[in-house]
């Protein structure tokens, strides 16, 4: 009997100590963990239940003249004739910071390639690198700005495919990027079908990528701006974060809808309208993907998920993956390599037919279907 009573005892004593250590720790990342609920219940809530984001669109809203002061930066480095005469298939304008040389290499020669696009696939791609001036740190009237400058203005004489305003090409003023190609577009390009605008640390898979559009094309489509979709994001209110977005300058619990920033497409229809929402918006929001997102909403566009489009991720490294592969994000060192291997021309003997077909439906739901978070999502596997 005494013996039982002490393993009872024992018994009650460890559940009280297990019991005390769940709620340590419950109570020590309560707080984060509640705060990051909180946020998104309170974001989806708006999303899909409020939705007013008419207010949002309102005060943003400014005159032309106040406008103008986000796109009126003098151009450096241009090229108004780079379309002039051409059948347009995609205006591919690559976001890159003025000493990213060895990234805007990588892309000329491989996923970039203007001349293999028009030799191999048949359109016409013209691919420009948007800029703005080097950073705060050294700025380009500063000896070292200049010796920067006369290296951009070489790499232009050579190769014809970068344009500069200027402006400090920084993190915050990437919202000043996204309206300069947008007005490039307009002024120098309004006849390409369609405008892609990138990252230099992306991956695109060129060729399906172009068979994509042509299809899209030939069925005389509008309204498209296709990507990674964010639907009822949350700005990030943690001044550690470089997403930082202050109750000042944005109040309401949710962004409108938009797509990741690495990489998306819309049709010359949408550019367009997007061009004329920047004409009369304040650009001061620095997070250029709600700000695409807020210019959307005014002119009534909604972005549609691709499931092969990446956010932040790399793509799985794998042929099944590679033959409906349109963007992977996050490569530099690798992507010669990744190229290499995305347009291998046996990709397509091997992934169709019954077999290759069958042995690719498990590979990606492998890869794909897994409890972290990969670039494509799992119902990407059953496409």
């Amino acid at each position: 009997m005494y013996l039982r009573l002490r393993r009872i005892r024992k018994y009650h004593f460890m559940q009280l100590m297990t019991t005390c250590l769940v709620l340590s720790v419950v109570m020590l990342y309560w707080e984060k963990l509640n705060s990051t609920v909180v946020t998104h219940v309170k974001s989806y809530s708006y999303r899909y239940f409020i939705n007013s984001f008419i207010y949002i669109n309102k005060s943003f809203t400014i005159s032309p003249e106040e406008a103008r002061s986000f796109s009126n930066y003098p151009f450096l480095l241009d090229h108004p004739d780079k379309c002039a005469g051409k059948d347009v298939l995609l205006l591919l304008l690559v976001k890159s910071s003025p000493d990213n040389v060895e990234r805007r290499s990588a892309i000329r020669s491989t996923w970039g390639n203007e001349t293999y696009i028009q030799n191999t696939l048949g359109v016409t791609v013209k691919v420009l690198f948007a800029l703005g001036t080097t950073g705060e740190e050294a700025t380009w009237t500063s000896r070292s700005g200049q010796v920067l400058q006369a290296q951009l203005v070489h790499e232009d004489q050579v190769h014809g495919d970068l344009i500069q305003q200027d402006f400090l090409d920084t993190f915050h003023n990437l919202t000043l990027k996204l309206i300069m190609q947008f007005h490039w577009m307009h002024n120098r390009c309004a006849h390409a079908r369609f405008l892609m605008t990138a990252d230099d640390d992306i991956f695109v898979h060129m060729p399906n990528l172009v068979a994509y559009l042509r299809d899209m094309s030939s069925g005389g489509v509008t309204q498209l701006w296709i990507g990674k979709v964010h639907r009822g994001a949350p700005p990030v209110r943690s001044k550690s974060s470089k997403y930082y977005m202050s109750y000042e300058m944005y109040p309401w619990m949710s962004y409108p809808d938009y797509t990741s920033g690495g990489g998306y497409v819309v049709s010359t229809d949408v550019a367009d309208k997007i061009y004329h929402a920047t004409l009369n918006l304040n650009a001061s929001l620095y997070i250029d993907d709600v700000f695409m997102g807020i210019c959307a909403s005014i002119v009534g566009v909604t972005p549609k998920e691709h499931v092969f489009f990446s956010g932040e991720g790399k793509a799985p490294y794998h042929m099944c993956i590679y033959n409906q592969m349109m963007t992977s994000h996050g490569h530099v060192e690798d992507i010669h390599n990744m190229w290499k291997a995305a347009t291998d021309p046996e990709i397509k003997e091997w992934t169709t037919g019954l077999f290759g077909k069958f042995y690719c439906q498990v590979v990606k739901i492998a890869l794909l279907c897994k409890t972290y978070v990969t670039a494509y999502p799992c119902k990407a596997a059953f496409l």
